[in-house]
């Protein structure tokens, strides 16, 4: 075997400070070198020195460790401190490996979009956060320079307000339906519509979902969901309905489409549903929330939405992501084999009952855990980038995170004075963005659980929100028709 990488026996002069014998151990539970002893007031820069030694990564990574689920933020005796610890076993300290870019927080408003005529209802940055589209109540999508933070487009065909916006995993097109359940294609490049109209749905349009990169890199299907119970999967080559899925007695709410071949709905028939994309076959519902399901969030929904792109690689100026189909699709899977590790892709939803549950819909249809604690309506759910928090955002004015693992309650952000319609992560996991029905916008700081910074500058309620994925901004829209960046 290898020599074990040298690690000073002792690491500090003072000889009466108590020493402990700690392990490292993965996430996963794996252990790291063998014991060794360290004084009991060892802080983390320290601890991640010695743990960088043992992995022997060209590149050192950022750590964060945790004793017995608690972080260790400022030494390890103070995080010792209100647990009760034998001194005679070797303590496991969990490492885990942090991003490697730093996402800064967004603290000023640059612009004030004005060009939508009415509400907006949805904000959406392309997967390298390239560019940024909006659809409104005017009827309208307007896509935006972000160089010169200026109106470039306006995308006009739909006939009644755009309820929802998806775009392609690839960047090179953009999905919008509206009220009049009409579904629209557009090329962000010239704001021009590509192929016909996907008409079939008989009420509107609540969701769209496009399917993965890594499963397709043609970005050629496309998922929707209707208030009308059906799911329909569109071929937007050919620019037809491929498959109809119903089952749902009610309004569908909310599709996505998972990195393993695997479609999810919900529904206000309380149930979720998971279906296979191939063939359209219904495998399992999943039953335990008592009142509509609003939304769902995926595990892997964030490097699913990003595909090829790595974050850590942006520049300032970003570009679209370069290489033939078979390196896009390659580079997808590889991100997504990553972040999804080897645990299945786990998925988290959100009621009007107040409650959220987590599942495994791949492999089980009972939920892994029931998240009790908002006490209104839950609007909506979102895993952090790194899978590791959910953060839920309701009509209770708070947002509350779990581990994104077992569920388990973490804490709430309070600060919001009315209800809080739509959440978004940083690149990095580290911030959250939210916004309300009480015109503001609020940074959140995921680790010290608290407020960073607060945005006003809307005149009215703040419908939407994203956070671009390469981290440099974040957009805002809402009742007072203005896009914020």
């Amino acid at each position: 075997p290898a020599p074990e990488p040298a690690v000073p026996q002792s690491m500090s002069p003072d000889e009466d400070v108590q020493r402990l014998l700690i392990q490292f151990r993965d996430e996963a539970g794996e252990s790291l070198g063998s014991p060794f002893d360290v004084p009991v007031n060892i802080t983390p820069d320290k601890l991640q020195l010695v743990c960088n030694a043992l992995l022997q990564k060209d590149e050192p990574v950022p750590l964060a460790f945790f004793v017995h689920d608690a972080e260790i933020v400022a030494s390890l005796e103070k995080t010792l401190a209100g647990q009760t610890v034998e001194t005679e076993k070797v303590l496991d300290i969990i490492y885990q490996p942090q991003a490697v870019f730093r996402v800064r927080a967004v603290t000023r408003c640059t612009s004030s979009l004005e060009g939508h005529t009415e509400a907006v209802i949805s904000v959406a940055f392309s997967p390298t956060g390239k560019y940024l589209a909006s659809g409104s109540g005017d009827t309208t999508v307007r896509f935006w320079d972000l160089s010169t933070e200026t109106p470039q487009f306006t995308a006009k065909g739909h006939r009644h307000w755009v309820l929802s916006i998806a775009w392609s995993p690839d960047g090179k097109k953009l999905a919008s339906g509206c009220k009049n359940s009409q579904i629209f294609l557009w090329d962000p490049a010239t704001g021009n519509q590509i192929g016909r109209v996907l008409t079939g749905h008989s009420k509107w349009i609540t969701c769209l979902c496009w399917e993965p990169l890594h499963i397709n890199p043609e970005c050629r299907y496309l998922a929707s969901a209707s208030k009308d119970g059906s799911i329909r999967i569109w071929d937007t080559l050919m620019g037809r309905c491929d498959k109809i899925l119903t089952s749902h007695t009610q309004s569908v709410t909310c599709v996505k489409w998972g990195g393993n071949g695997l479609l999810y709905s919900s529904s206000q028939d309380r149930t979720i549903k998971v279906w296979r994309s191939q063939d359209g076959v219904l495998c399992r519902t999943l039953q335990g929330h008592a009142h509509w399901v609003n939304t769902m969030a995926l595990s892997t929904d964030y490097v699913l939405r990003t595909g090829a792109f790595e974050p850590a690689e942006a520049t300032i100026n970003p570009q679209d992501v370069s290489g033939s189909l078979a390196e896009l699709k390659d580079k997808a899977q590889q991100r997504y084999d990553q972040v999804r590790g080897q645990e299945p892709e786990r998925l988290v939803s959100g009621s009007d009952d107040f409650t959220l549950f987590l599942w495994r819909p791949a492999e089980d249809k009972k939920p892994l855990e029931r998240m009790t604690g908002h006490q209104a309506l839950i609007n909506q759910v979102l895993f952090s980038p790194d899978t590791r928090i959910i953060a839920s955002a309701s009509f209770d004015k708070s947002i509350k995170l779990w581990d994104g693992r077992t569920g388990k309650y973490l804490t709430s952000l309070r600060g919001h004075v009315s209800a809080v319609y739509q959440i978004a992560w940083s690149a990095d996991s580290r911030l959250l963005v939210s916004g309300s029905s009480d015109s503001t916008l609020k940074v959140w700081d995921a680790k010290m659980k608290k407020l960073a910074i607060d945005l006003p500058g809307h005149a009215d309620e703040v419908y939407a929100t994203d956070w671009s994925p390469d981290g440099q901004r974040v957009a805002s829209g809402g009742k007072d028709k203005c896009l914020r960046m």
